[in-house]
């Protein structure tokens, strides 16, 4: 990337990429533009991915981004809380953004792993009721239903798996 490049990435998201260098001065990280394109990357990928996924996307928009790269910056990105880690069941850790998005919750297929976000005003109030209810001071929670396909004989997802 070059530095004409990171300017205009620095427009389109500017306060997000002011919030990463900060964090990374902070921590001693070295700030690079490979970094910040995978954040760009990132932030701009719709739904859930995994590494690798991000990595492959990249690689074929002609990204010289090394896969090592992807796997540090997306830790990064969410030690600042740019990005959600999110952990759905056995070895299947995505990511999706958190900068400026609405609190959802998800509902995870066990067979095909089709990901289906909701919110719910049942739900969100709960964390913050039974965090006072205990003595606790909620800083963030994460609600993930597991469950599985009414049909897959039948289920897009599943044969397409």
């Amino acid at each position: 990337m070059n530095s004409e490049t990171l300017v205009e990435f620095k427009l389109k998201h500017k306060q997000a990429a002011e919030i990463f260098r900060r964090f990374l001065k902070s921590g001693k990280n070295r700030i690079t533009p490979e970094r910040f394109e995978v954040m760009d990357s990132a932030l701009d990928y719709e739904g859930h991915f995994g590494a690798d996924d991000l990595y492959i996307l990249m690689k074929n928009s002609n990204s010289r981004v090394s896969r090592a790269t992807v796997y540090k910056t997306l830790e990064l990105l969410a030690q600042c809380n740019l990005l959600s880690k999110r952990h759905f069941g056995e070895n299947m850790t995505r990511y999706e953004s958190s900068f400026k998005r609405q609190t959802h919750d998800h509902l995870i297929c066990m067979d095909c792993g089709r990901i289906v976000e909701f919110s719910d005003p049942r739900v969100e109030n709960l964390p913050d009721t039974i965090s006072s209810e205990l003595g606790f001071k909620i800083e963030s929670y994460s609600f993930n239903i597991f469950a599985r396909c009414p049909d897959t004989k039948n289920c897009k997802y599943f044969n397409n798996k």
